[in-house]
């Protein structure tokens, strides 16, 4: 048996019909056959308890006098009820005193009466009725009736059944009428709904045969498809244009292949020329600290040795002289040292991990103490100044910071310098403060460039190549380096290790003084 949900709209239909119609005249006839039984048992047993109070009025005075002759007269009139079909009567003391039988019948009499009371025994109707006067039972009527209840139950039955046939075909004769402005205008949108999925031919549309709701379907199926058709036409010319689109890319993507490995044979090229490039510089480095160094020291050593085995002879302009020559030659030899740790800073490999800034800038502060025990310097060097970066290089860029700062602050009578660090969220800004000479703003770009200086040579001494290997090494760790000054009021040196902008001054960890 096929699933409701399988059917065909108009097997559907068809069903709804018929089942509402059997439903409706099931329920009619039921409610129609059950009334009638219930009027037709009530008559009954009205009347045959009617009978049975009259034939108790009429035989009590024959019960009375114990006349069985005229009971039986009067339960003789019984014949002209068709319906009971026997009746008996029955004295106080329970015995047979007159019966009745319809012409035709054969009964048997029950041998005592019983109490008062109606039953139904097969298809009769049997009633027990006491007879009483003034309080005292004379008897008791016995009536027997035919009931008819089954026979007009299968009479309904029947009636029933040819009125369901009716009521079918009739039904079944409105549905195919309803097919034609229901079932057939909604199968045909199925059917075009069919060949437009099969085809893909959009341009199909359905017949509109009414002005009802089915017909606002077919409104609505009909702009759908039109709806349907625009865009598949869309989408056709997308797919066309993005077709192109992909070979464009794919021919982008080839050339762009074939660059890259053109840039791949040049990288390698350009690697090799560099690593080339490196192994001279590392020679010419050897070849500078190596071959200037010897005539440095012959210069310095004969201005000495003259100096000292000549004393008398030398004018004093002629020892001035001798001792700017070997100053130079300090000055030159020095020179040559920062240069030095300027390539060797630019190329040696980044050895990255955790560093504690805190740490080293105690340790140049030690050593800068060292150098110089006569100068009282307040150092101020925060905790908790950790950094991811090489330690060696960072040692070097603090070097060159604070070297400048105790520099700067060689004429101040207090001199004062900071190491600390301002944290915006996780990003970290390090600087280093002093209260020294300072400088003015409007050369601040020069201050990072080799050999480039803010005061003169005789004032501070120095190469001017510190800045700008600090600057190399905070620009290798993805960084940047910048400062802050003002003439005679001292400057501020920021870097970062992480290329991110300044950071404010909340949060900063606490200090300490070394």
């Amino acid at each position: 048996m096929r699933r409701p949900g399988s059917l065909s709209l108009r097997h559907k239909l068809f069903g709804v019909v018929l089942l509402t119609a059997l439903a409706a005249l099931i329920v009619a006839l039921g409610a129609l056959i059950a009334y009638d039984l219930r009027i037709y048992h009530r008559g009954i047993v009205s009347d045959v308890t009617t009978q049975a109070d009259l034939l108790g009025r009429t035989t009590a005075t024959a019960l009375t006098f114990d006349d069985a002759r005229v009971a039986t007269e009067n339960l003789s009139v019984l014949r002209f009820r068709p319906a009971v079909n026997s009746a008996a009567l029955y004295n106080a003391r329970g015995g047979l005193f007159a019966t009745y039988v319809r012409a035709g019948e054969q009964r048997a009499f029950p041998k005592l009466p019983e109490l008062d009371g109606m039953r139904i025994d097969d298809r009769d109707m049997i009633l027990f009725k006491r007879i009483v006067t003034d309080g005292e039972i004379l008897g008791t009527v016995y009536l027997r009736a035919d009931y008819e209840m089954f026979d007009r139950v299968l009479d309904y039955l029947g009636i029933a059944a040819v009125a369901l046939v009716a009521a079918m075909g009739i039904a079944l004769l409105l549905a195919l009428w309803m097919e034609r402005f229901v079932t057939r205008p909604v199968l045909a949108i199925a059917d075009i709904a069919r060949e437009v999925v099969d085809k893909r031919d959009y341009s199909r549309r359905a017949a509109k045969l009414s002005t009802d709701e089915v017909g606002t379907l077919v409104d609505a199926f009909n702009d759908m498809l039109a709806e349907i058709d625009r865009r598949t036409a869309e989408l056709e010319g997308f797919n066309a244009k993005l077709a192109t689109e992909i070979e464009e890319r794919s021919r982008a993507e080839l050339e762009i292949r074939r660059l890259n490995a053109e840039l791949e044979i040049r990288v390698r090229e350009r690697t090799a020329q560099l690593e080339t490039a490196n192994k001279e510089l590392e020679s010419f480095s050897y070849s500078v600290s190596h071959d200037l160094r010897a005539p440095l020291r012959s210069i310095d050593g004969f201005s000495q040795a003259l100096v000292e085995d000549f004393p008398e002879h030398l004018p004093e302009g002629a020892k001035g002289y001798l001792d700017r020559i070997r100053t130079s030659t300090l000055r030159m030899g020095q020179l040559i040292d920062d240069l030095l740790n300027l390539a060797r800073v630019s190329r040696r490999s980044l050895v990255r991990g955790s560093v504690d800034l805190s740490q080293i800038a105690r340790q140049v502060a030690g050593d800068l103490q060292q150098r110089e025990p006569g100068r009282q310097v307040e150092v101020s060097i925060w905790d908790g100044m950790r950094a991811e970066g090489d330690p060696q290089l960072l040692r070097i860029a603090l070097e060159n910071l604070v070297g400048n700062a105790w520099k700067f602050t060689s004429k101040r009578d207090k001199a004062r310098v900071e190491i600390g660090v301002l944290r915006d969220g996780g990003h970290a800004t390090f600087f280093v403060r002093d209260n020294g000479a300072g400088f003015d703003m409007h050369y601040a770009d020069k201050l990072f460039g080799a050999f480039q200086r803010l005061h003169a040579a005789g004032d501070y001494p120095g190469t001017g190549i510190g800045l700008a290997t600090v600057h190399r090494i905070v620009v290798r760790h993805g960084g940047r380096v910048w400062a802050e000054a003002e003439p005679g009021k001292g400057a501020i040196f920021y870097f970062t290790l992480d290329a991110k902008p300044p950071a404010g001054a909340a949060g900063a960890p606490e200090k300490t003084d070394a």
